[in-house]
């Protein structure tokens, strides 16, 4: 056989053989024990066009948390840690501005101060 037609036969059997991994993968217990690590996205609120506020659920039982998180292309911070809420605030508080709204009064009480 020419090289280059067994050059060829590789590459179609490397990309046949991606997608038959992903799957075994997927069935795999590893997969499963995965899925089960407790961990859950219970909300996530874009700040701007590459930052985010995510706030992640960790654990599992009397362990779990609620993480808040800063997201930016190049990091994630800690911002805030805290117990699971059952509602929330503004459930619990019909008068109580939503998040979003208090986020945008402090934009804007910080543009107001003038150029950073």
């Amino acid at each position: 056989m020419d090289s280059p037609i067994v050059a060829i036969l590789w590459f179609v059997a490397i990309v046949a053989a991606i997608p038959l991994a992903l799957w075994l993968l997927k069935r795999s217990p590893m997969h499963r024990m995965m899925q089960g690590q407790g961990l859950r996205l219970v909300g996530a609120m874009a700040l701007s066009g590459s930052q985010r506020l995510v706030i992640v659920e960790v654990g599992q039982g009397d362990e779990r948390r609620w993480l808040v998180l800063g997201v930016a292309p190049s990091s994630v911070s800690l911002l805030h840690t805290m117990p699971p809420q059952v509602e929330s605030p503004s459930a619990s508080d019909p008068g109580a501005p939503p998040f979003r709204t208090l986020l945008d009064a402090l934009r804007r009480r910080g543009d107001a101060g003038g150029p950073r």
